[in-house]
């Protein structure tokens, strides 16, 4: 690999020229872990520190534990209990949230916003986390077209959020 040269495309008008093996790897190497567009914390927490699988286990929010936590995709998140970490652990996609845990509605009208971790709803299996409670009755007056709308400007946002 040693003299290759790679041409990378970042953003959308700068090309960035690679040289040399070392250089190349290390670029190619953080590129590949770049994690999702996630609304975190400053530490990199996740969901305001509530665990995502207890959505679905509980039927509730439940506050996650510090000293249970898995990182995944640069992002960590803490769970009420081991079994649930160990479910997250299993299939993590199962269990985030949609449109990186941003505020679904806000997403579905073209801008990203923080969340309540006590406004969600679960949609086909998917979590869906919203600013407040308010703005869930919102969210709920039109379930399926917010879900259509968010899904055609989530692609836009996440590459805003990065």
């Amino acid at each position: 690999m040693r003299g290759l040269t790679r041409l990378r495309t970042i953003g959308k008008n700068v090309a960035l020229v690679i040289c040399g093996a070392s250089l190349a790897t290390a670029v190619a190497s953080m590129t590949a872990e770049r994690p999702q567009s996630v609304n975190r914390d400053r530490s990199g927490l996740a969901i305001d520190g509530y665990d995502p699988v207890a959505y679905f286990v509980n039927g509730r929010p439940t506050r996650g534990r510090g000293d249970i936590e898995h990182v995944w995709n640069g992002t960590r998140y803490r769970f009420a209990t081991e079994a649930n970490r160990e479910r997250f652990v299993k299939s993590p996609e199962a269990f985030v949230p949609q449109y990186g845990g941003f505020c679904s509605y806000a997403v579905s009208r073209g801008y990203t916003a923080n969340i309540d971790p006590q406004a969600w709803t679960i949609v086909d299996g998917k979590l869906y986390l919203n600013y407040s409670v308010r703005v869930q009755r919102s969210w709920e007056e039109d379930v399926p077209g917010n879900i259509r709308r968010a899904d055609a400007n989530w692609p836009t946002l996440s590459e805003k959020q990065e």
